[in-house]
């Protein structure tokens, strides 16, 4: 298993990429496609770097315990919080945070917008595997060297 850090630092530049894509193709569907301009923050990094110490034992709680619906409404909520809560923390020390969703049909103190529920889901689905990688690599390399039988994943949706 990789170190705690690692993953965090895993995570953090998973979710700068992922955002300077996202807000990359906004810009492209706004532009008609004559510019592609993502850009991120490195506020964000240890953001997203969180989900190290607060994804990972939700997933391990939820995994084969409950449907996919089910782990995607868990991780939209517990992102949307921890969105909300951190641009709250940001606001406090920097005086703003680094995105501003004030814009929106439907936010909250411009920090949260539900119109991104179903994204955060989809991203808590898409972490799981990313999880799995981070923590199952290492394991069977020294499994394997020590001459340990290998464990089977749990067979079914996980």
């Amino acid at each position: 298993m990789r170190s705690r850090l690692v993953r965090f630092a895993a995570y953090g530049a998973l979710g700068l990429a992922t955002e300077i894509v996202f807000t990359g193709l906004k810009d492209l569907a706004r532009s008609g496609g004559r510019s592609f301009r993502g850009h991120t923050s490195p506020w964000m990094f240890p953001v997203y770097g969180l989900a190290q110490p607060l994804f990972e034992p939700a997933h391990d709680a939820l995994r084969g315990r409950a449907p996919a619906p089910v782990r995607a409404v868990v991780y939209a909520a517990g992102f949307t919080a921890v969105e909300y809560a951190s641009g709250r923390v940001f606001r406090l020390a920097l005086g703003r945070a680094p995105w501003d969703y004030s814009h929106a049909r439907v936010n909250l103190h411009g920090l949260i917008r539900a119109d991104y529920a179903p994204l955060w889901a989809l991203a808590g689905l898409g972490l799981e595997r990313v999880h799995d990688a981070l923590t199952r690599d290492r394991t069977s390399t020294r499994r394997a060297r020590s001459g340990a039988p290998r464990r089977r994943p749990p067979v079914g949706p996980c």
